[in-house]
């Protein structure tokens, strides 16, 4: 079978790029979520090593990473950003390529909220930037998380603006439409890609 074709998806937080990834799933398109990559690779001895080394030792418990005191340490600020990111990339990385290598699927979506920073998006064929209103957004990422309007901001901040993500995507698309329609506009947005091939 010849290689797949790969799409990244990427976008900032509270986006909607869940939402547009799972319809890209139920159009048949094999989705690999970079965020349970990421957590599957952060609880391998290697990286939980690496992360002590870089966090502080008490963030591993009985073999367990304390996640939110990770994510505490390491959204603070930019440089402990860019310090959790040397760890795990190249170990997320990794791990993308051997599932697009395995898949079995004509179309693979690579979701990844870091797609450019990362790197993943050289394994993609096209990029996608799913993109909201910065307000819109802030009210998902409470709902969804539970957490105050100031965590949410601390969230927004730690990522890149929409124009970052626009443009360095080859595709950008809004994100804050109504979610009933966010089935319809991918598979538009689909046949556009495929059609660039």
């Amino acid at each position: 079978m010849d290689k797949p074709f790969v799409i990244g998806l990427t976008g900032p937080t509270g986006a909607g790029k869940s939402t547009v990834a799972a319809a890209f799933a139920s159009l048949g398109c094999d989705v690999i979520d970079c965020d349970c990559v990421a957590r599957e690779i952060t609880d391998t001895p290697a990286c939980l090593s690496a992360l002590q080394d870089a966090f502080g030792s008490d963030i591993v418990s009985n073999g367990i990473l304390n996640r939110p005191l990770l994510a505490e340490r390491a959204f603070a600020d930019a440089v402990s950003s860019q310090k959790l990111n040397g760890v795990t990339h190249p170990l997320i990385m990794k791990e993308v390529r051997r599932r697009i290598a395995a898949s079995g699927r004509d179309i693979v979506v690579v979701d990844a909220a870091l797609l450019f920073e990362s790197g993943a998006d050289t394994l993609c064929h096209v990029t996608v930037a799913v993109v909201a209103d910065p307000a819109l957004r802030m009210q998902r990422i409470m709902r969804r998380d539970g957490i105050t309007e100031a965590q949410a901001r601390a969230r927004m901040d730690a990522q890149q603006s929409n124009a970052y993500y626009t443009e360095r995507a080859s595709y950008a698309m809004d994100g804050g439409i109504d979610a009933a329609q966010i089935p319809q506009e991918t598979e538009k947005l689909l046949q556009v890609l495929l059609s660039s091939r």
